[in-house]
């Protein structure tokens, strides 16, 4: 006889939304690392920028130039700030998903260990039945002899 789990259903339903959680948890990391190297090409922007600036200072340069640098970096200050916020939030995104896929983890394994408890126990019931159907031909062949 074969082992069928009545709830086989619910662990594959548990496996599916695992490996969903598995899939949001990777698409918000990838947002993160993509709103991370954001931040950094603008914070590596902004020190370009700086060293500019800070070189047209050492030799005459015309106050357009240095105004319009200086405006530069204001616009990239408030581009990072703007940054920062989104890598925050990308920040608690991922720590979301990965709540998420721990707590679909635990569930999951908590229905694999219940078809798990199950097998077993299938499997028990089936060694004893097995068992007692040896006893019980053992007992005819002991009988018979016994006739004889």
């Amino acid at each position: 006889m074969k082992f069928k789990y009545p709830l086989q259903k619910v662990v594959d339903l548990k496996g599916s939304e695992k490996s969903m959680a598995e899939w949001e948890y990777a698409a918000a990391l990838g947002k993160l690392r993509t709103e991370e190297e954001r931040f950094e090409e603008l914070r590596r922007h902004r020190e370009e920028t700086m060293r500019r600036l800070a070189e047209q200072t050492l030799r005459p340069t015309p106050l357009a130039e240095i105004q319009r640098l200086q405006s530069e970096i204001e616009w990239l200050d408030q581009r990072m700030k703007h940054q920062r916020a989104e890598v925050r939030k990308a920040e608690e995104l991922s720590a979301l998903r990965q709540r998420k896929l721990a707590d679909k983890m635990v569930d999951e394994k908590v229905w694999l260990k219940a078809r798990e408890k199950a097998y077993e126990q299938f499997r028990s019931e089936a060694l004893a039945r097995e068992q007692n159907e040896l006893d019980e031909m053992a007992i005819m062949r002991s009988a018979a002899s016994a006739r004889r």
